[in-house]
């Protein structure tokens, strides 16, 4: 760990909307290079996160420099009884592990940092501050088979992996499905 300075602030949907070029661009320059082209597209991104800020409990917590600069963030929101994020679900699950309620899982959407602040406790802190608050039983999120390092990142964090999903939106890949007990990230 470094003696890296940072601080994380909390966005409600109304006012991450101010921000919605600033959280597009971090995820263009994060995602630049990143295949299935289709998928990673700024159009695609943009519906994608404006559609999930109509969320009710959407939550985004974003890491800026001393000096304002956003270096990373966050964002979530609780799956509502009869959502639709488990469509897709190429492994054999039992229908209990997808019932969805309201209350039981939170689906943590997007995590990202920019590459020259990997690797300084700020990945970490933005998950432990945006799960710290939550109330649901378990979170959920997806991940990219061949994100080696974020794949690590999560199994250390105390994710388990539930299956593989390919969603239904344009150009989704095939991803991985991990959950996490709540109690445990707390």
């Amino acid at each position: 760990m470094t003696d890296f300075q940072f601080d994380l602030r909390h966005h409600d949907a109304a006012d991450a909307r101010r921000l919605l070029d600033t959280l597009i661009s971090v995820q263009q320059e994060i995602y630049a290079n990143t295949e299935p082209r289709e998928f990673f597209t700024e159009d695609r991104y943009r519906r994608q996160i404006t559609g999930h800020m109509t969320a009710p409990g959407w939550e985004l917590v974003a890491a800026y420099t001393p000096d304002g600069e956003m270096i990373g963030y966050a964002y979530g929101f609780p799956l509502q009884a009869g959502s639709g994020w488990w469509q897709g679900m190429l492994t054999q699950v039992p229908d209990e592990q997808l019932r969805e309620t309201g209350t039981r899982t939170f689906a943590l959407s997007e995590l990202m940092v920019r590459r020259p602040w990997r690797s300084k406790g700020v990945g970490r802190a933005l998950h432990d501050e945006l799960l710290s608050r939550r109330r649901e039983e378990r979170a959920t999120l997806l991940v990219m088979p061949d994100n080696t390092a974020a794949k690590a990142a999560y199994a250390r964090w105390g994710w388990t992996g539930l299956g593989q999903l390919r969603p239904s939106w344009e150009g989704a890949p095939t991803l991985e499905a991990l959950v996490l007990p709540l109690s445990v990230s707390r």
